[in-house]
């Protein structure tokens, strides 16, 4: 009888299909190619049985056939992924949780992404309510170093993209908090980097502070940033478990596996 994974939550009511899934399954859990003997061990399927639905899979190239009796994942899943994948948007990922985290917290809840040297904010997530005098329009932007999600992408760069855009930019300050230091700003990103939450201390708005945490797309890259803005006096570091675990529901969306 085949092994069943007892962390699904409901199995296929069609037999086969069930099989598919567990030497798919399989299949993935390994990089080179491996043999219909340990694949009927570890599937529980009679090698008959295996042999005759992985014959049928390679037929659609959902599986490949390398040498004979051997078997690995085929190329019609990677198309398929990369159509999945084109439809993914980190917009549409992270309306929702959003919406849950600003029900939690009562502050704007913010989705931002670089573009050059800026951060465009393309989200958000907010009520009158909040008491947020501030608002910060979809579409707008702001330098790299004098905000949360900014620093977050400025961390991920090496030291010497973070120089040059330091060069670039001049490192131009809008309030008394501002980082317009190279020492500081690399000082700064290395914290960024320590505890993969990013802050911004009034440092674009005099009364606003932020925190930030990133989104990952599939590959393991920062996509966008997620952030909280409230007034300086009201931010709660309470907040951050929030606000990381909202990130990472996001992050999985867009296929990012922390585990990999």
């Amino acid at each position: 009888m085949m092994k069943k994974d007892t962390t699904l939550t409901q199995t296929p009511t069609i037999q086969v299909v069930e099989r598919i899934f567990c030497l798919i399954d399989v299949l993935a859990s390994r990089e080179e190619a491996i043999s219909l003997k340990e694949i009927s061990e570890k599937t529980g399927l009679h090698p008959s049985t295996a042999h005759r639905i992985l014959n049928d899979l390679a037929t659609g190239r959902f599986v490949d056939r390398p040498e004979a009796g051997n078997y690995r994942l085929g190329m019609r899943l990677l198309e398929l992924g990369n159509l999945v994948k084109g439809r993914l948007n980190v917009r549409d990922a992270a309306l929702t949780p959003m919406r849950e985290l600003h029900k939690l917290i009562q502050q704007p809840v913010n989705l931002s992404m670089r573009q050059g040297d800026e951060i465009v904010y393309i989200e958000r997530a907010y009520s009158e309510r909040s008491g947020m005098q501030v608002v910060r329009a979809i579409g707008g932007r702001a330098p790299l170093h004098l905000t949360s999600v900014g620093k977050l992408f400025l961390a991920a760069d090496d030291p010497i993209r973070v120089r040059s855009y330091a060069t670039r930019t001049g490192l131009s300050g809008q309030t008394r908090n501002s980082i317009t230091q190279l020492p500081v700003l690399e000082r700064e990103l290395a914290r960024v980097k320590q505890y993969s939450i990013a802050r911004d201390n009034e440092e674009l708005e005099l009364g606003v502070r932020c925190i930030a945490a990133g989104i990952y797309d599939d590959q393991g890259k920062l996509l966008a940033g997620l952030s909280i803005s409230a007034p300086a006096d009201r931010l709660d570091e309470g907040w951050l478990p929030k606000l990381q675990a909202t990130a990472r529901e996001i992050s999985a969306t867009l296929g990012y596996d922390a585990n990999r």
